[in-house]
């Protein structure tokens, strides 16, 4: 079967940073291979259309350049906060509070995202809300693993449903699944990180 939309696809591969000497920054192999619907907007747009037309046990070798991947670098992104923005029960969290340390954040609408610990001052915590992965070229090489057909279920959901409940912890995108909480999430499932993942 041939890689096309609502295809759901299996693949092996290792990601390398061309612009950090080929640093390798993840490695997923086909025991534990990603697993996604294509067309859904679960991952990068390039990404999936790399893979559209490849049928099992195809080869790719492919680079995302960054405005195609994660956006370049945005100074807007990196904001001075007040420390009292980590306040909880009346006292601030100073445990979380670590140069490089990635804090989970919510926005006054609910939306999540990461945002990353660059400097600390007595009264402030700059960070970093750029995507971890911004301002780098993505270069994938691995391998089609499996292809087949989306059932009825997932291509309603807008994802995979490993052993067919929603829940049993695997939404294919490398990250957890809480039903209750998917409508928030980006990807519809959490899938916001790693990868081709947005």
């Amino acid at each position: 079967m041939v890689i096309a939309k609502d295809s759901v696809v299996s693949i092996s591969y290792e990601l390398k940073l061309p612009k950090k000497n080929n640093e390798i920054v993840e490695t997923v192999n086909n025991n534990n291979p990603l697993v996604f619907i294509l067309g859904h907007g679960n991952l990068l747009p390039k990404f999936e259309s790399n893979l559209t037309g490849l049928n099992i046990g195809d080869k790719f070798d492919f680079m995302l350049k960054s405005e195609e991947a994660y956006g370049i670098i945005s100074a807007d992104a990196i904001v001075d906060l007040p420390k009292t923005v980590f306040m909880v029960e009346g006292e601030i969290n100073e445990d979380i509070l670590v140069l490089d340390n990635i804090i989970p954040m919510m926005d006054q609408g609910g939306n999540r995202f990461n945002g990353r610990v660059i400097e600390l001052s007595d009264t402030n915590v700059k960070m970093d809300f750029n995507h971890p992965l911004a301002g780098e070229d993505l270069h994938f090489k691995g391998e089609v693993v499996e292809v087949r057909e989306a059932t009825s279920e997932e291509l309603e959901h807008g994802h995979i449903h490993a052993g067919g409940s929603c829940g049993d912890g695997s939404c294919g995108c490398g990250s957890s699944c809480d039903c209750e909480d998917e409508a928030s999430m980006s990807g519809g499932c959490g899938c916001d990180s790693g990868c081709g993942c947005k």
